[in-house]
């Protein structure tokens, strides 16, 4: 009777393990399925648009894109475009992704900041470049799922937080770039100011025009160029009394 029950236990117990992997090992065999569209995406819709830089597509095809989108969403999800993910937002074009993730200038032993975690795609991509990535979500249900999703992927260098991003991090500063992924009208300065010397800000700015930024930290202030005109949606929260209270 001891022993029996004892290995009564043991199947319990490896029963037990195994239920508890089934969810990250069907999200795995999902982003092996979507392997050969990941592919395609990259050399169709980014690298024939001039993105070349070897780690930002081999992070593309390695991210399942279709794990962060909803699931009657899934078989759109390496279209060419965006897509909605619920409470107004949207995971932004695989192009779009892939541009402003080049534009930091990425070596892989950098700290950089995500404004706007959405469905937490684009802090995955960043994740495979880079030491930590540290994101922020206002919305509480889009960043509760971001977050469970990261988790059952592995992605364990991804920190996350919900709240307004418009202040940033500050305990985690300085950054070595700063990716913000919702549209302010203006450069939040405290954004700029958690970069260190030689750091980037890729930022969309603009109302209803757009155009996608890259600001450039140095000893003696920033330097500004556009690349793109884009269409994010609008940054919310502090943001907006801050610029209401310029009128």
């Amino acid at each position: 009777m001891i022993w029996r029950n004892s290995g009564n236990r043991r199947r319990v117990w490896l029963v037990g393990c195994l239920l508890l992997a089934m969810g990250p090992m069907r999200l795995w065999a999902q982003t092996n399925a979507f392997l050969d569209q990941r592919r395609s995406m990259v050399e169709e819709q980014i690298v024939r648009r001039g993105v070349s830089e070897s780690k930002v597509l081999g992070a593309m095809e390695e991210v399942p894109r279709h794990v962060f989108v909803p699931e009657p969403l899934r078989d759109q999800a390496y279209a060419d475009g965006p897509l909605s993910i619920g409470s107004g937002q949207t995971i932004s074009q695989p192009y779009i992704v892939a541009l402003m993730t080049s534009l930091l200038e990425l070596n892989g032993d950098e700290k950089v900041l995500e404004i706007g975690t959405g469905s937490g795609y684009q802090a995955a991509v960043l994740s495979r470049l880079v030491k930590d990535v540290y994101t922020i979500e206002i919305r509480q249900e889009l960043g509760q799922k971001a977050q469970k999703t990261l988790n059952e992927l592995g992605y364990t260098n991804v920190h996350m937080r919900i709240g307004d991003g418009y202040q940033g991090w500050p305990e985690a500063a300085p950054f070595d770039g700063i990716m913000v992924t919702a549209a302010p009208d203006r450069v939040p300065e405290p954004l700029v100011d958690q970069l260190k010397v030689g750091g980037k800000l890729v930022i969309p700015v603009g109302n209803f025009f757009q155009d996608l930024l890259v600001v450039t930290k140095t000893a003696d202030g920033i330097e500004q160029r556009e690349i793109i005109p884009v269409r994010f949606v609008p940054m919310i929260g502090e943001v907006e009394g801050d610029k209401a209270g310029d009128r």
